[in-house]
């Protein structure tokens, strides 16, 4: 049995005609870049997330550098966040000229940890203190990070709070939407994501009418009106077809978490029967509204040997992510070591990501549980 990491062809297959019908449109609007299928998406994306607006752009990390610049962060400038994200989140602060300063993550949802916030900046000078100008929380997998005390440190410190929910549009912690809790929200469209479209795209969302404002001009080189330059922006623009696209694929958002939701409860149920709690543990779920853009288990040893196993097997699985971001070879100068962040450098040594896509059947579950277990079988 083949079980991918992710197959989006039944997706496409059940989406066919209305693609094909919105980009047919476009073909004939001539409106490639922007138009009115971006503002449509727009007005869905912000509908969608319960936000006053949402900013199409071109990436998931087009979002969080458009976020910095409309924030105004830049030279001489530290933001807060975790070293355990895609690289987008750290690489888009020094691309604006900043500098990334790290806390660790809770050992539970890999989210960036109160505490840990709270004990990096105990032990920062009053200077560096101070030149902290923004925090990105990162809701990691589709699971929120714990908010209320991010939310608090960073109205005590008059920080400007930039969401990255690239994984986890739809996610909520506390009946608010992922991306609605911060000055900005930013996601991605990568086809990968829950919400994927058929190449590059992203939203950033706020409920500030001066900051939408501000990231409308930025994402068009700055320029309002056109060729008239008010900033130095970007071009930061969505197109036409994967806005359509993704305005064709949010009508059934909802019921592809509903799916994504109910293969994680498989799992559950699956590897408690299978008896490997001293071997694989689960992630952790809080009481808000997880969305599950990726399924995440810890395994206790041999993490890369059950890979390959598994690969063997038919079975793909990814390591999101084997190196924490402050010990990225670029990030050098920043001055971290290992043994920084323990909680994220065992992430990196112990996280395994499982198959999760809405059409995976109860079946190929079944098989990747038989598999692991097979696996720690052969080694007692």
């Amino acid at each position: 049995m083949k079980v991918p990491l992710l197959d989006l062809k039944p997706q496409y297959q059940q989406l066919k005609d209305e693609i094909l019908a919105v980009t047919e449109e476009i073909y004939e609007s001539q409106y490639f870049i922007l138009g009115p299928r971006v503002v449509s998406l727009e007005e869905d994306i912000a509908r969608y997330c319960r936000c006053s607006h949402a900013v199409g752009v071109s990436s998931g990390t087009d979002a969080l550098l458009i976020s910095l610049m409309a924030a105004r962060v830049g030279q001489e400038d530290r933001v807060l966040t975790s070293p355990y994200s895609f690289f987008a989140t750290a690489g888009a602060i020094s691309r604006v000229g900043a500098r990334p300063v790290f806390a660790d993550i809770d050992p539970d949802t890999y989210n960036l940890d109160p505490e840990s916030v709270k004990q990096t900046l105990s032990k920062m000078s009053s200077g560096e203190r101070s030149s902290i100008k923004a925090l990105i929380p990162v809701h990691l997998y589709g699971q929120c990070a714990d908010m209320d005390p991010l939310l608090g440190i960073a109205r005590e410190e008059n920080w400007v709070v930039i969401e990255d929910a690239a994984q986890a549009i739809g996610a909520e912690y506390k009946g608010s939407r992922a991306g609605t809790m911060g000055d900005t929200g930013c996601f991605s469209f990568f086809p990968s994501k829950n919400l994927g479209a058929f190449g590059d795209g992203g939203v950033v969302t706020t409920n500030s009418d001066s900051l939408c404002k501000r990231l409308k001009i930025l994402r068009v080189h700055g320029s309002a009106p056109k060729y008239y330059h008010r900033l130095v922006g970007g071009n930061f623009r969505l197109d036409a077809f994967q806005a359509a696209i993704v305005s064709v694929k949010l009508n059934y958002l909802d019921g592809w978490t509903s799916e994504r939701q109910r293969n994680a409860e498989t799992y559950r149920q699956l590897f408690g029967d299978a008896g490997l709690e001293d071997r694989i543990t689960l992630p952790v779920e809080r009481e808000n509204r997880h969305i599950y853009n990726q399924f995440v288990i810890r395994v206790v040893s041999d993490r890369d040997d059950l890979r390959k196993f598994l690969a063997d097997a038919g079975i793909a699985t990814e390591v999101y992510y084997p190196v924490p971001l402050h010990l990225q070879e670029c990030f050098a100068d920043l001055g971290y070591r290992k043994g920084d962040f323990p909680v994220a450098e065992q992430a990196a040594e112990c996280s395994l990501a499982l198959p999760i896509y809405p059409e995976l059947t109860r079946d190929q579950q079944a098989y990747v549980v038989e598999k692991i277990r097979d696996f720690y079988t052969n080694l007692s």
